[in-house]
């Protein structure tokens, strides 16, 4: 968004080096429940990780996080 984009440290710009999804790893670790530091660390980590099975991974584990609900707010 780009009223976050406004605030972001240097570091952040780099979770934009990908093109978003509909999903991701910190969706399926915390959801709206974690804070935008660590949603950041995540999005970063991911773009140090990615693969095929890692994408598969994540698809895998949305489903149950999406239907219980988890994080959420």
């Amino acid at each position: 968004m780009p009223y976050e984009v406004d605030v972001y440290k240097p570091w952040h710009f780099r979770r934009l080096e990908v093109l978003p999804g509909i999903t991701g790893l910190a969706q399926i670790r915390g959801r709206s429940s974690l804070p935008f530091r660590d949603i950041v660390k995540i999005d970063i980590e991911y773009i140090e990780r990615r693969s095929l099975v890692l994408d598969l991974e994540i698809l895998l584990k949305t489903w149950p996080v999406v239907i219980s609900g988890h994080g959420a707010r």
